[in-house]
């Protein structure tokens, strides 16, 4: 398996969350070639501003693996995490972080490119025009 067969997985997932209304962003997380969390937004569903695709895969591989750190586990993004959740990244000090789409409003890189943990290791890009599109025909489908 390798990065993009990974990141269409995510990919799944953040069309499920455009299917239920919700931002479409998924998210799983990898630990030694197995899939061991697959979610996607749920700010909407859960009315709490903090139930990003990211926030949740963290929860629900850190109750998989029966502890908090995620230091041999790739999570698998479809967009640029925001900075809150690259600070539960950064906090959860997961291995390796790959995302799809790049965020210049409101992804870390622009805001606070340090709170990942410094073992962290970012792959940007994979799939990036499927994982972009996605949200743009979201969002216009919205405003429409």
């Amino acid at each position: 398996m390798d990065d993009r067969y990974y990141m269409q997985k995510a990919l799944e997932q953040a069309r499920m969350a455009a299917e239920r209304g919700e931002v479409p962003v998924g998210a799983v997380v990898v630990c030694r070639d197995r899939i061991i969390a697959r979610t996607h937004n749920l700010t909407e569903t859960l009315h709490d501003v903090t139930a990003h695709a990211e926030m949740q895969a963290i929860t629900a591989a850190a109750d998989a693996l029966g502890g908090k750190y995620l230091d041999v586990c790739t999570l698998y993004v479809t967009v640029e995490p925001c900075p809150m959740c690259a600070g539960a990244i950064g906090w959860a000090q997961t291995g390796r972080l790959v995302y799809g789409a790049a965020d210049p409003k409101r992804g870390y890189t622009l805001t606070a490119p340090g709170v990942l943990h410094p073992k962290t290791e970012v792959t940007a890009g994979v799939l990036a025009d499927e994982c972009g599109e996605l949200m743009r025909s979201f969002f216009q489908a919205r405003r429409g």
